[in-house]
């Protein structure tokens, strides 16, 4: 009889270890093709699974927010670099047509005649040019970020009351503290909202919430949805969907929340009853 139970106890211990592998085999998996698909926001239960296991799987889920924090950040700089010398030698080949055209609209044997026009025109266009580039180069210019301990509802009531007209639903705990440089933590909020009411959005959902070594802060809103495929490229310096858009805000947003250790993500999968989501994670 004893061997009888022995031998039961045997089989049971190698069906479950024979599934317990199979589980462990699949999440493998999952990993795996959330690592090519570039997700690096998965996260694993851990229910089930032995200690061991169960901090492995810990560490891993970390990793995946470390790696999304890396590549973000590697972009930032990437475009940072990229776009100081389009800049650059932007300025560098407008700056002489402006003078000249500019010299040229006060030639005695231009005014009046049909070329002042067109050099009019190319004068203008130069002007704007280099406006828009100087503008550009001294608002990235970042100050040096000063963090302090902040509580996320006292910044975002901030918000709130520069925009009454917006119907906004907050659910962030009272005692929610980050440390974060405040004045870039309100120009990247003012930023998403900006965006949200340029896409038609009435209203404005923000939630924050703490993980172990995180915090969470999603902002949704329900304007026009960002098409699909521009979704890759709202972060890229320069580039819009809008027809009277910089293309700045969003990739000045996200080099903020990366001086300051974080990030900025857009979600592919926005919070309920929204169309647009974008987290920021301190």
């Amino acid at each position: 009889m004893i061997w009888y139970v022995g031998i039961a106890i045997i089989l049971v211990l190698l069906l479950w270890l024979t599934i317990h592998q199979r589980r462990l085999k699949r999440r493998a998996w999952l990993m795996q093709e959330a690592m090519r698909n570039r997700d690096f926001t998965f996260r694993l239960s851990t229910h089930g699974l032995l200690p061991g296991e169960r901090a492995m799987q810990e560490a891993l889920n970390q990793l995946g927010s470390t790696i999304r924090q890396q590549v973000s950040q590697n972009e930032v700089e990437s475009w940072e670099r990229l776009t100081r010398v389009l800049t650059h030698e932007i300025m560098n080949a407008t700056a002489p047509i402006t003078s000249i055209t500019q010299s040229m609209l006060g030639r005695d044997d231009v005014k009046g005649t049909p070329l002042e026009e067109g050099i009019r025109a190319i004068h203008t266009t130069s002007s704007h040019l280099n406006t828009f580039v100087d503008s550009y180069r001294r608002f990235s210019q970042l100050q040096k970020i000063t963090p302090v301990e902040t509580r996320l509802s006292d910044v975002v009531a901030d918000i709130r009351q520069l925009y009454p007209s917006l119907e906004w639903e907050v659910d962030i705990p009272g005692t929610l503290t980050v440390v974060t440089d405040q004045t870039m933590l309100r120009q990247v909020l003012i930023n998403l909202v900006k965006n949200a009411i340029e896409a038609r959005a009435r209203r404005i959902g923000i939630e924050g919430k703490a993980g172990n070594d995180t915090v969470e802060l999603n902002v949704s809103n329900d304007g026009s949805p960002i098409p699909i495929e521009a979704r890759t490229s709202v972060f890229i310096p320069f580039f819009t969907t809008k027809s009277g858009g910089s293309g700045i805000g969003l990739s000045l947003s996200r080099r903020m929340m990366t001086l300051q250790g974080g990030s900025l993500e857009l979600l592919e999968r926005p919070c309920s009853s929204y169309h647009t989501t974008f987290m920021l994670r301190f």
